[in-house]
């Protein structure tokens, strides 16, 4: 029997957390799949420890992290590189998934070599091309050459269907949900490490996109040292990004302050046993707005516009952009009202129920003709 060949490929942390349960599903059907990775390795470090952690060997690794790369040499790297991948392997399909620059390139690639794509978290918008940058237009182009597109969500079957895409759609949910259940399920972390104290509510907070470089990232940081100021009931953990964009800002304005503490990015283990642990996450990440809900926690969301309004319409998500104020207060109304906090935490996840991996590999054995 002839299988079908599936090329999945993803090069930072994120990707990888979000496809390794599409691979691990396909890895079941041995009969059916001929399951290929390929990693660009867009960024190193930070993705290994998700393939060691989900036990996923790359086929290919691109390995094109440079020291300050920007986009123009990132995007061309990855679209040649992947030229030769798909003349060794000829794949029957090639998955990418959600927005960086690995997805644009890698589906763009594709498409020249008139190769169908499956676009895995498909339709998400902001409709705002420069926010977030370059995610947005990266995400756009994908669907744009795609063949299959995976939603996790009925507003992003919508978002679809409005820009014309009518076929091929299936709404899957959210495989990030997959990763976070299987991971609290089978990769419980004892976090004694970090020294938490355990009287104290744990705020989480990660905070790294381009967007919130400067002094939006400032008038975040002044929100930390508000917030612990004002209440001797809760500790601040912040995994700092490796950026130093990013990691400049933060230690000039948080390190040495009082129940705030900075520590290096955590696997991926950990950091969901850090979710789990936590009282109320703060954050401009994508998919912490995604896994956050799953375990119950309240998610405020750093940013001005979210791709992801779904959470805010169910209520586990609320957007407070950079705005020193806001944050503030809002995380104030959180800890002093029992019935607010309650509310968020108890609202329901709109993005899935663990199951979104089986959905996609069954599309597309239903669909692909070989």
């Amino acid at each position: 029997m002839k299988k079908i060949k599936v090329l999945t490929v993803f090069g930072t942390r994120p990707e990888a957390i979000k496809m390794a349960p599409v691979v691990m599903e396909l890895n079941k059907y041995p009969d059916i799949f001929e399951s290929i990775v390929c990693v660009t390795a867009q960024h190193r470090q930070m993705l290994d420890q998700v393939l060691e952690l989900f036990n996923i060997k790359p086929d290919f690794d691109l390995n094109v992290m440079k020291p300050d790369q920007d986009l123009w040499h990132l995007t061309s790297e990855v679209l040649l590189q992947m030229k030769d991948v798909f003349e060794k392997i000829n794949p029957h399909i090639v998955l990418v998934h959600g927005d960086t620059t690995t997805t644009l390139a890698a589906s763009l690639s594709a498409f020249y070599a008139k190769i169908p794509v499956g676009h895995v978290e498909a339709g998400l918008r902001t409709f705002n091309k420069y926010y977030p940058f370059p995610e947005e237009i990266n995400r756009v182009v994908a669907d744009a050459v795609s063949t299959f597109y995976f939603a996790p969500t009925q507003r992003s079957v919508d978002n679809l269907n409005n820009s014309g895409i009518k076929d091929n759609i299936f709404l899957t949910g959210n495989t990030v949900i997959d990763a976070l259940l299987y991971t609290v399920e089978n990769h419980k972390v004892d976090l004694s490490a970090l020294n938490l104290e355990k009287n104290l509510k744990t705020i989480l907070l990660t905070s790294h996109r381009r967007e919130n470089f400067g002094k939006p990232l400032e008038d975040i940081c002044t929100a930390v040292r508000m917030l612990v100021e004002k209440n001797s009931d809760i500790q601040v953990v912040y995994p700092v990004h490796l950026n130093p964009n990013v990691r400049k800002t933060v230690f000039e304005m948080l390190e040495g302050i009082s129940r705030v503490k900075l520590i290096d990015p955590l696997d991926y283990a950990p950091f969901a046993s850090l979710i789990k642990d936590s009282h109320i996450i703060l954050t401009d990440s994508g998919g912490i707005q995604e896994e956050a809900p799953s375990l119950g926690k309240p998610v405020l969301v750093l940013r001005d516009e979210t791709e992801r309004p779904e959470a805010i319409d169910y209520g586990t998500v609320r957007l407070v952009g950079s705005n020193t104020e806001k944050i503030v207060n809002t995380v104030q109304e959180l800890l002093d009202s029992e019935e607010n906090y309650k509310k968020m935490a108890s609202a329901v996840n709109p993005y899935g129920d663990g199951f979104a991996a089986k959905r996609i590999i069954e599309a597309i054995r239903n669909n692909i003709v070989i």
